[in-house]
């Protein structure tokens, strides 16, 4: 790894001992890869917290498809935002329940909103926004 550079951490015991049993746990090779993760998280938070800055997250619904206009509401809005709309995969999951998951590419304020939109609407049961990075500045 080019411009790797090595610096020392202090803590405490019974701390390093949680980390050590979520490395254990979620298989990470070392240390210091769950801490790059970890690092690389909290630069995605920060990502988000700012309102222009691009990322890319998805939104995820489930709906009763059988609520009247909810399906053509849902197209209509994700029409609406077709240039922040990366990808959009839809799934039955039961006679009367669908998910859908929008990836989302944009400014962190736009998407924030539109996510909010959408698990508003009146027939929508569950959504969720999952924030990610569009992977500029994370190495």
């Amino acid at each position: 790894m080019s411009g790797l550079i090595r610096f020392g951490i202090s803590m405490e015991k019974d701390l390093l001992g949680r980390l050590d049993q979520e490395i254990v746990k979620r298989g990470y090779p070392n240390r210091s890869e769950a801490i790059r993760d970890l690092i690389r998280a909290q630069l995605v938070e920060l990502d988000w917290s700012r309102e222009d800055e691009e990322v890319a997250g998805t939104i995820t619904i489930i709906y009763n498809h059988h609520v009247r206009g909810l399906s053509d509401l849902l197209l209509e809005m994700q029409h609406k935002h077709h240039g922040m709309i990366v990808s959009v995969m839809h799934v039955h999951l039961e006679h009367d329940h669908c998910l859908e998951v929008m990836v989302v590419k944009g400014k962190a304020s736009e998407a924030r909103d539109l996510a909010s939109r959408l698990i508003g609407v009146k027939g929508v049961k569950h959504g969720k926004l999952t924030i990610t990075s569009t992977g500029e500045g994370l190495n």
